[in-house]
């Protein structure tokens, strides 16, 4: 069982100056934020549907990355892991971890991918 727990940092030097925390277990992604008022929010990783890796130069030149999480969550469809080391494995470790919770949990997801709606059928067939 792997984990990830890496700090969001600033892009000087990739010091992590910041409060923001983020936990990718095999089962769930949580992003603690704040000093005073902190904020949590947790997203099952069965609910991701896709990773996006996005490197600017200045976090190639300290060695960071900001991974882009796609979710089906409510409270937040799009999670955002910025600046963090280890960014392609994080992003690698996520896709993986996801396609297995779906399977354990026999979630299926489906995309529209323009098909024919019912009411367009009845148009063509002149019903």
């Amino acid at each position: 069982m792997a984990e990830f727990v890496e700090r969001k940092r600033i892009l000087f030097f990739g010091l992590p100056w910041t409060f923001t925390k983020y936990q990718i277990r095999e089962d769930m992604i949580t992003i603690n934020r704040g000093f005073f008022k902190t904020t949590e929010n947790d997203c099952y990783m069965y609910k991701v549907q896709d990773v996006q890796l996005k490197v600017s130069l200045a976090e190639r030149l300290f060695g960071l990355g900001t991974v882009v999480c796609y979710t089906g969550d409510t409270t937040d469809p799009t999670l955002l892991l910025e600046h963090i080391r280890h960014a392609k494995a994080v992003k690698d470790y996520i896709l993986k971890a996801s396609e297995e919770a779906r399977i354990k949990r026999r979630t299926l997801t489906t995309l529209d991918i323009g098909s024919v709606s019912f009411g367009e059928l009845e148009d063509v067939d002149g019903m």
